[in-house]
């Protein structure tokens, strides 16, 4: 586990106070302020602070929830926001399995777990009919995480699933055989509306979409809602989008701040009000097989992933999250058509 000796070890150089001066005297300086005064200080506050809820537990679901993160546009950070919520999910103290539906194993190498081609994959679950319990994999770095790997052989999986009777709903089945308990189960899509995304869409009863804060956000969303709505209405009434997640915001540009703005008019309560940041960190994590939370606990793209964790379960029991005050209070879940007006 990574530590950021800029954020966590101690200051060697004080800040410099004002100076004072006179004939023949040494410069002196004044003593410098408490570390929490410092943008250093107050970084390391914040990261103990984080890190501390996230050992102190969150309520657990009354039962599974499974949640689909979504969207065909590529490079939102799809597979990113899933690793990295399901370990902050499992550093709060719930059980999580990640299922890894992208034939490009993203999620599958974030996670440190094994996935070439000879791994019993989900890929044998979806075209075999292997039993789930077979293929899922515990996650070495973060207890209570759990994954379900893809590798190459989920490329040809489209195809297969064509002619397999009760071709959407395998996943969904075997989901349901898994014994194991859990508290969330989240599943990562390809960047595409084709069968392996319709498995599940059927499978779940949470939709997660990240949204970039970059320009052209919200193109193609509509085509994703309309296939909710439309799996919805032929396969899986339970289906609904909960969650909106804003990802890549920098806070330095307006065009952040105008696609915030444009995504929270269009959607409402189901935006988070944690946003996730651009960072370094976060990219980097993967690389070294782990998610940004055991690589670099105290940057911003952990802190973020955490609140953003924290929302979620709280938004699950019926509790409204305010991540700038980290004060609870009551809401009433407010579900609404999100189609209309997106193209």
């Amino acid at each position: 586990m990574r530590s950021d000796a800029n954020i966590a070890g101690p200051m060697t150089d004080p800040v410099p106070g004002p100076r004072t001066e006179s004939a023949g005297e040494d410069v002196s300086r004044e003593t410098p302020p408490p570390m929490d005064d410092t943008p250093i200080g107050r970084a390391a506050q914040l990261a103990v602070e984080a890190l501390g809820r996230a050992g102190e537990g969150l309520p657990r679901p009354e039962q599974t929830r499974i949640m689909v993160v979504a969207n065909q546009k590529g490079g939102v950070g799809k597979t990113t926001t899933t690793v990295n919520l399901a370990a902050s999910l499992a550093l709060h103290g719930a059980r999580v399995l990640v299922v890894d539906l992208d034939p490009q194993g993203n999620a599958s190498t974030a996670l440190g777990i094994d996935h070439h081609a000879e791994v019993p994959s989900i890929y044998d679950v979806l075209v075999e009919s292997r039993p789930l319990s077979e293929v899922v994999q515990p996650v070495r770095d973060v207890e209570g995480l759990f994954c379900a790997p893809a590798t190459i052989d989920l490329a040809g999986a489209e195809i297969e699933l064509v002619s397999l009777v009760a071709r959407e709903s395998r996943l969904q089945r075997a989901i349901q055989a898994y014994e194991q308990p859990l508290d969330y189960i989240l599943i990562d899509c390809p960047p595409s509306l084709g069968l392996l995304t319709v498995n599940a869409l059927v499978a779940g009863a949470e939709v997660l979409i990240p949204i970039q804060c970059e320009y052209y956000a919200l193109e193609g969303l509509g085509q994703l809602l309309r296939n909710v709505d439309l799996v919805r209405g032929h396969l899986n009434p339970a289906l609904h989008v909960s969650t909106i997640l804003l990802t890549m915001y920098d806070g330095r540009t307006r065009l952040a701040s105008q696609v915030a703005d444009e995504v929270r008019s269009h959607f409402g309560h189901e935006v988070l009000r944690t946003s996730i940041p651009r960072s370094v960190r976060i990219s980097e994590a993967p690389s070294y097989g782990q998610t940004v939370l055991t690589y670099d606990p105290g940057s911003s793209g952990s802190l973020s992933y955490l609140e953003a964790a924290r929302e979620i379960a709280l938004r699950g029991v019926g509790i409204n999250y305010d991540p700038t005050t980290h004060i609870p209070a009551g809401i009433q879940n407010n579900q609404h058509s999100m189609s209309e007006g997106i193209q």
